[in-house]
């Protein structure tokens, strides 16, 4: 489990070399701070010796004037340390959350079919969050308890070696041992919060989704009571890390005053013994009681971390996930000129186990060609048309586009060339005109309202009170199935692709709307090959040929 989490603590450590010269900034300054702050009872244990008549090294001027110097460049010092450690915990937190949205882009759309929103919102908010503790409170101050164990311990040995050893052995109890033992302790327990954390979150955006579903239904209060069972279970392991915590803090005070006291004993033996002097009881064990702070922190570290450690596994799980389908920079570019696919054998992989789709389909799509594709759910029509788009790679057989096998395309141009409309259609929360621009971003108003009028939806727009500025709402939820539908059309009209690829295109709409898109595709059957994919007889009388599809098999 710690040779677990050491891995871990690697592969955050690694992602730190953009800013390491901050990091080394920042633990300059906190070493320099820390011997601000440790110095100063210490120079107040030789103000008091020299009360006393000791002879030391400083008058009693000299230390005043040193503890105001320390003083002011304690506060100064741990600020400077840690805005650099805030700066670069922010900056590097950003380029995580950069690295996870194109990993993300990367695994989808094959990886990431039937993953919990829920747990991913929690993946990129929460756990990218927790990361801060590892890079503003973990990095610069184990460097900073290392560097000050080694100045504080040749202090103190400086006076005997004995007591020197005594100290560094003290600093690594606190500072190495305890935080391996505690961390030991609530590895497994952090790991289930975090898991729950995204289940409760998975839960709420589930039930505000569907609440008009559950007050139809009379579920309210089921999912109600499922939230506060989530709620509770997550409540439950939070107290118990809590009370670890509790726990961890008092096993760590207690061993410091033993710790202390020994020291204490240690040096008296010594000074009995004529060893050292009364000067080399009192300014050690001063130094040895005010330079814990640094340890005392790594001392924490072994709970605090414990949650760091599971959100940063999450993270890491979905940045080293490989993706279905790897995107090709450097590939073929052509011109669209037809496309086929040859003995396409394809199986879903889900849960260790396989689900064969397609079994040795073929088919011919020739330039401007409207071929229809029937068949009852499930036989695999809507997957040959994301074999098209290459959202999977075929496991056994060909997929070609102007007679090269669309693997070795560049993704980004074979993308270009198709224009695919999917039965959902996903609206961003944002305007319609922005919702349909996704198609083209640089398209003019007048490209944009073409496409609306092939999608029978313009006239609609321009009837609402804020036209192409209205806002659609989350997932579209102001406007009616119908009119997501056509706003998926615009969407491939302005793509302008000259190979479309329409799934369910006019399921929900009237004949009428119908009527009117089957015209527009109708009209651009010369630039353009088509599949459609439909229940509807009325939508397949356009196409050239139809075929139906059962059983993954074509006939």
């Amino acid at each position: 489990m710690m040779k677990k989490n050491w891995k871990i603590a690697c592969k955050m450590a690694k992602m730190i070399r953009p800013l390491f010269l901050y990091m080394i900034l920042a633990i300059i300054m906190g070493i320099a701070g820390f011997l601000c702050s440790t110095f100063i009872p210490v120079l107040g244990s030789m103000g008091i010796m020299n009360v006393l008549g000791e002879t030391t090294v400083l008058s009693l001027k000299q230390i005043f004037i040193l503890v105001i110097i320390f003083a002011v460049l304690r506060g100064i010092l741990r600020y400077a340390e840690q805005a650099s450690n805030h700066y670069i915990a922010f900056r590097l937190l950003a380029l995580i959350r950069d690295r996870l949205f194109q990993a993300l882009r990367a695994l989808c759309p094959a990886k990431l079919e039937g993953k919990e929103r829920g747990n991913l919102i929690a993946l990129l908010t929460a756990d990218v969050e927790l990361l801060e503790v590892f890079y503003a409170h973990t990095i610069s101050p184990v460097a900073i308890a290392i560097g000050m164990s080694l100045i504080m311990s040749l202090w103190i040995g400086s006076y005997h070696v004995l007591l020197g050893v005594l100290a560094l052995v003290s600093y690594g109890i606190i500072g190495i041992w305890i935080p391996t033992y505690i961390a030991g302790r609530g590895k497994s327990l952090a790991r289930q919060f975090r898991d729950a954390s995204g289940e409760l979150g998975n839960h709420v955006l589930d039930s505000l989704r569907g609440l008009e579903e559950s007050l139809q239904y009379g579920m309210e209060e089921t999912r109600l009571f499922e939230m506060k069972e989530k709620s509770r279970k997550l409540s439950i392991l939070e107290g118990k890390m809590k009370e670890g915590t509790g726990t961890n803090t008092a096993i760590t005070n207690t061993i410091v005053l033993f710790l202390t006291l020994f020291f204490f004993v240690c040096a008296s033996y010594l000074f009995l013994a004529g060893q050292i002097a009364f000067e080399g009881v009192l300014v050690p064990f001063v130094t040895f009681v005010s330079s814990f702070g640094p340890v005392l922190a790594l001392a924490s570290l072994g709970s605090t971390l414990q949650p760091t450690f599971a959100a940063a596994e999450r993270v890491f799980e979905i940045l080293e996930e490989v993706p279905v389908v790897e995107e090709v920079k450097e590939g073929v570019i052509k011109e669209f000129s037809g496309a086929d696919c040859k003995n396409v054998t394809f199986a879903y992989e889900d849960q260790g186990k396989e689900t064969e789709i397609l079994k040795n389909f073929s088919l011919e799509l020739k330039p401007n060609q409207v071929i229809g594709l029937v068949g009852k759910s499930g036989s695999g029509k809507s997957t040959l048309l994301k074999l098209f788009m290459r959202f999977w790679d075929t496991g056994q057989g060909s997929v070609n586009l102007s007679g090269e096998n669309i693997k070795n395309w560049n993704t980004k141009s074979l993308r270009n060339q198709e224009s695919y409309m999917t039965q959902e259609t996903h609206l961003f929360h944002d305007t319609i005109e922005r919702n349909i621009k996704i198609a083209k971003w640089n398209a003019t108003q007048e490209e944009l309202e073409e496409a609306c009028k092939k999608a029978s939806i313009h006239d609609f727009i321009l009837s609402l009170p804020n036209g192409y500025q209205t806002q659609v709402g989350e997932l579209g939820d102001t406007l009616s199935g119908g009119e997501r539908q056509r706003i998926g059309l615009a969407r491939a009209f302005l793509h302008n692709a000259p190979f479309l690829l329409l799934d369910e295109p006019t399921s929900n709409l009237d004949s009428l709307n119908e009527a009117v898109i089957l015209k527009s595709l109708n009209e651009q059957r010369k630039e353009k090959t088509i599949v459609l994919v439909s229940h509807r007889e009325s939508t397949m009388h356009m196409a050239d040929q139809v075929y139906y599809v059962e059983n993954g098999r074509k006939s």
